[in-house]
């Protein structure tokens, strides 16, 4: 019997060895030295201290700021925790809103994002990722046509020219990863810091 349970003790044993500790610790240095920035989050940082990640969208509420797509991400009611609030961009509760297409809730969601985009004239037209949620909550992209509907009211929050604003958007445009998938984005975060950096 003991010369059946030795082997078995000793591969648990080394499989372990094996698949928790050497292999992670191998991954984990190979991604260091390979791609250091995407292996600790792309990580953005300004003056030293850091505002943010590349990876996940943040809540601008300034008019001086381009805004990302809506949040559905909640959080705990500060006055009642059994219970949650949306908390936009709340990265601790990465969710989409579960609602489906023949949702009333969705629908009046939406429905109220348009009005107050075109209420607050920010926009002219409204595009579909400025009204819908993504499927993390996170998604820090916009499309390109939702960035430059933006233009106008960014501009005159910040004196410029809508010219100048929309070639800052141009200028951070991502295209489709290869050349065939997905589809051309703006980093809401790196599109603001660049319109910082213009002032």
């Amino acid at each position: 019997m003991l010369s059946q349970i030795r082997p078995a003790v000793v591969m648990i044993v080394l499989l372990t060895a094996l698949t928790g500790i050497v292999y992670p610790l191998a991954i984990t240095g190979v991604a260091q030295l390979a791609l250091p920035a995407q292996a600790n989050g792309s990580v953005i940082e300004r003056d030293g201290t850091v505002i943010g990640s590349s990876l996940i969208g943040q809540n601008f509420a300034s008019d001086r700021y381009f805004h990302g797509r809506p949040s559905a991400t909640t959080g705990p009611d500060p006055a009642d925790p059994s219970k949650s609030i949306d908390a936009p961009y709340n990265a601790s509760n990465s969710m989409g809103s579960n609602l489906g297409p023949t949702s009333k809730k969705l629908v009046d969601r939406v429905n109220a994002t348009i009005e107050s985009e075109f209420a607050a004239g920010r926009v002219d037209v409204v595009a579909a990722d400025a009204a819908t949620t993504s499927a993390s909550g996170l998604d820090p992209h916009i499309s390109p046509q939702f960035a430059l509907a933006q233009a106008g009211a960014v501009a005159k929050a910040r004196n410029l020219s809508e010219s100048q604003v929309r070639a800052v958007v141009e200028a951070n445009l991502e295209g489709r990863v290869l050349g065939v998938i997905g589809e051309p984005r703006v980093n809401v975060l790196l599109l603001n810091l660049a319109l910082d950096r213009l002032q």
